[in-house]
């Protein structure tokens, strides 16, 4: 954690620079959400992108303010109003990044993803609730990121050569470099630490996956190929 802290007319700020790059994020996703929203699609991939910004934006703004700014003010059970929702976030881009690829997939395999989608969810959200540790939300991070959307849209990429799927991919990349920092405990110096790169590398992330929701293909479009064809 970081040990520099400063002051705000007297109120004790812990971990700014976590703070700030956590804050960051929020307002990426929450500037998605909005730009997405005014295309008034009605494709579920499309749903699913815009309610993932969404939670993501809660949880990370949950996580800048009671996780790290003032974390050190109140109990560490305060953490898990972030955490929660950003499973449930991340779930929702899996969710997304299914039902995007889901006419290309084996329809017995795109229903085994589904059902692991809801199943590991729901275990891992109770592990975590009940051990308040956040190794096992990086777990769910990572099982969402390697075993769900990267195997689904590199598929779906290679089969259609869509930009969605490859956004997608560029998106879980960023990620990844996100966390190698994240679990290495990479930083900076101890003011621009591990959490701060962290946070950054996320918030890009999350405007890349803002590009890839841009350049999903509906279901709607995909049911007019299969006609046509």
């Amino acid at each position: 954690m970081q040990d520099y802290e400063f002051f705000i007319s007297g109120i004790k700020i812990n971990e700014p620079f976590a703070t700030f790059t956590d804050l960051l994020v929020t307002i990426v996703c929450l500037w998605a959400f909005f730009k997405l929203r005014q295309q008034k699609r009605k494709d579920l991939a499309f749903k699913y992108f815009n309610f993932f910004f969404l939670t993501m934006a809660i949880a990370t703004f949950f996580g800048g303010i009671l996780g790290h700014a003032f974390i050190n003010e109140i109990n560490f059970a305060w953490k898990l109003p972030g955490w929660l929702t950003s499973m449930f976030s991340v779930s929702l881009l899996e969710r997304a990044s299914i039902k995007h690829a889901k006419k290309y997939l084996h329809p017995k395999i795109a229903k085994i993803y589904e059902y692991a989608n809801i199943i590991e969810l729901l275990t891992i959200a109770t592990i975590t609730f009940s051990t308040l540790d956040f190794f096992w939300v990086e777990i769910h991070s990572g099982f969402g990121l390697l075993f769900v959307i990267l195997p689904v849209q590199l598929y779906t990429w290679l089969k259609t050569k869509n930009k969605g799927s490859l956004l997608f991919l560029s998106g879980v990349a960023i990620s990844l470099i996100s966390a190698f920092f994240f679990m290495n405990k990479l930083s900076l110096n101890h003011v621009i630490n591990y959490l701060a790169i962290s946070h950054f590398f996320m918030a890009i992330g999350s405007f890349v996956f803002y590009k890839a929701a841009e350049k999903v293909v509906s279901d709607d479009v995909f049911k007019r190929k299969i006609k046509s064809g």
